[in-house]
């Protein structure tokens, strides 16, 4: 029989390499033991909370007083131009096996982080793609009604960073996903997922433990009402003026300004919290540089959020998880 792990320190499973400890801890390897475990958990009233790749996470110093549970199922197969993943397996293996299979529509992917359930949930994308686009059916475990359920991708809401995984944040867990890619020339697929993770590399501050934006881009319409004038100038010229700097206009998947360029522009780059510090390579990153608590990066993104608001009137919205 399985068993519950015990006092496990989560900032080994946290890119941010913060976090307290978990009271339990399990690795379900395939759907039995996901079942199992919250079957456990539930008969000893315990608090779940599911954990991908900690790529997207902050775990607070004081831990998880109940069971953290992984869903580490790594499985991965190829049938004509569908892959079915198992949630537990990295993007990286998934868009290295697309690339060997000349299986094109991942290629946005190219650097990700963390594992595909991770990115279904949050509906990871960039460079104009994400989850949503290749998404044919998820397969998870609602841990109220405790039953699998398949749904189709159009009724798993997916939204701008968000889906319906998401809105039902400690009720289901992701066990696999089917996606559907498209044929393509395998040299082609390679150099795209070569430039973007180059663009990675380049551009962000990948020398300190992160978890990547810590906020969502703004979209355009919080600034200018949709349909505007200004609105439809700054489009078609993707760029805007406002309130003393200027700011490029990018489709992510709809006109958006980079929370990344607010931040700096209100002045914050390179500022620091005890062993945390925003970016000054990117402001939308907040790096840990010399052993930062979970209050220090929180006491930032307190920080940013303010004067940002105080300078531009704009409210930044977290993308990054907070447990």
């Amino acid at each position: 029989m399985p068993k519950f792990k015990e006092n496990v320190s989560l900032s080994e499973f946290s890119n941010y390499r913060i976090g307290g400890r978990a009271r339990f801890f399990f690795a379900a390897q395939n759907e039995k033991e996901v079942v199992w475990a919250v079957a456990e958990a539930k008969a000893r009233k315990l608090p779940v909370f599911i954990l991908g790749a900690g790529t997207n996470l902050l775990i607070d110093d004081e831990g998880w007083d109940g069971l953290v549970l992984k869903p580490a199922i790594d499985t991965l197969t190829v049938k004509g131009m569908t892959m079915t993943a198992g949630a537990g397996v990295m993007m990286a293996d998934l868009l290295n096996l697309a690339a060997k299979r000349s299986l094109a529509g991942l290629e946005w992917a190219g650097g990700l982080p963390g594992t595909v359930g991770g990115a279904i949930r949050g509906n990871a994308g960039c460079f104009g793609g994400a989850m949503e686009n290749r998404v044919v059916s998820v397969r998870s475990f609602d841990m109220k009604r405790m039953v699998i359920r398949t749904r189709r991708a159009k009724n798993c809401t997916f939204k701008y960073r968000y889906s319906i995984f998401k809105k039902n944040n400690g009720a289901e867990v992701i066990l696999s996903a089917q996606l559907r890619l498209a044929k393509s020339d395998r040299k082609k697929i390679i150099e795209t997922m070569k430039k973007n993770i180059a663009h990675r590399n380049d551009h962000h501050p990948l020398d300190y433990p992160s978890v990547g934006s810590i906020f969502k881009n703004v979209p355009l319409s919080s600034i200018h009402k949709k349909g505007s004038v200004p609105y439809k100038e700054a489009v078609a010229g993707k760029a805007l003026a406002f309130r003393g700097s200027r700011f490029s206009v990018k489709t992510d998947p709809f006109p958006v300004i980079a929370a990344a360029k607010l931040i700096s522009e209100a002045g914050l780059a390179g500022v620091t919290c005890g062993g945390a510090m925003i970016s000054p390579k990117h402001s939308n990153f907040i790096v840990n540089v010399l052993e930062a608590g979970s209050c220090d990066v929180k006491n930032l993104i307190t920080l940013a959020k303010s004067e940002v608001y105080k300078k531009f009137g704009v409210r930044l919205e977290e993308e990054a998880e907070l447990v």
